[in-house]
């Protein structure tokens, strides 16, 4: 699958090296990190503000991270990001440990 990949909602870099990365990331209500997955880094969200609502395949699973929990999203594991309910959400996304890769899925058609 391809995609053009943007960026959603505003971000404030914290750190980015060649084998981590770390972010402050806010959503609106309606923005969305869309599906995709990493075969060598593991997304970690520390929510700071709001409700944020992590979506996973294989198998389907929702979590929601409410102020101060946070949730580590395995390798090979579909996700995407989105605040729950109608209020914004800030958090910070570590990834790591190891070269940055994102490979973008439908989740109509992944068949993991």
């Amino acid at each position: 699958m391809t995609e053009t990949y943007v960026r959603a909602g505003k971000i404030n870099w914290m750190a980015k090296g060649s084998d981590v990365r770390v972010q402050e990331r806010r959503l609106a209500p309606g923005e969305v990190i869309p599906w995709h997955y990493h075969t060598i880094i593991t997304d970690t969200t520390y929510c700071i503000e709001g409700t944020v609502q992590i979506e996973m395949l294989g198998p389907p699973e929702r979590v929601l991270l409410a102020v101060g929990e946070s949730h580590a999203v395995p390798i090979n594991r579909p996700h995407q990001v989105t605040p729950h309910g109608d209020h914004p959400c800030r958090f910070l996304l570590v990834q790591g440990v190891g070269k940055y890769d994102r490979h973008p899925v439908d989740p109509k058609t992944w068949k993991g």
